[in-house]
């Protein structure tokens, strides 16, 4: 009797000590610890590549994470008390010239290096036309692509990028 005891006692503390979990229809994300979301401005000289296509490319400080993701916006305006209005890339502009020509903004990036091109069906070396590519202002943000795709956030929506990210705009900084 004295040996059934403790197996006795065993099983009366597992049967107390298993519990039921029943939060299976919760999904957990994945979080990214070895990046954090960052932002920076530019504010590029372009290099002509041909009459219609200018771009611009430059190396970051240090290499990304293979699952870093980057986003550019290019400030297509200026709010009535001053706060910037930003587009995400790709980003077509038609002007409203005779022709209606498009101007195209894109990029690529990889873990080294990203690039930002200005492409249009129109004469981009004519002096009138400059204004597609001088005087431009962008902000590349960089952020873990394992948190950001599953987490639902609107990248069209700068405001929500920097809102679900937790990036601080007053430390953003131009960068050349």
């Amino acid at each position: 009797m004295k040996k059934i005891i403790p197996f006795l006692m065993l099983a009366f503390v597992s049967i107390f000590t298993v519990s039921c979990d029943n939060n299976d229809d919760v999904v957990q994300v994945p979080v990214d610890y070895d990046t954090y979301s960052t932002a920076y401005d530019i504010a590029p000289n372009f290099a002509r590549v041909n009459s219609s296509l200018y771009e611009y490319v430059n190396t970051f400080k240090s290499p990304l994470v293979e699952s870093d993701v980057v986003l550019v916006y290019m400030q297509i305006d200026t709010t009535n008390n001053g706060s910037p209005v930003w587009k995400l890339l790709p980003y077509t502009f038609f002007t409203n010239n005779a022709n209606n020509d498009e101007v195209d903004y894109g990029f690529d990036f990889s873990k080294f290096d990203f690039s930002i091109t200005v492409n249009a069906t129109l004469n981009l070396d004519s002096n009138s036309n400059s204004v597609y590519y001088t005087n431009k202002r962008f902000r590349l943000v960089i952020v873990p692509a394992k948190t950001g795709k599953n987490g639902g956030v609107d990248y069209n929506d700068y405001n929500s990028v920097v809102k679900f990210y937790n990036i601080d705009e007053s430390k953003i900084k131009l960068q050349n």
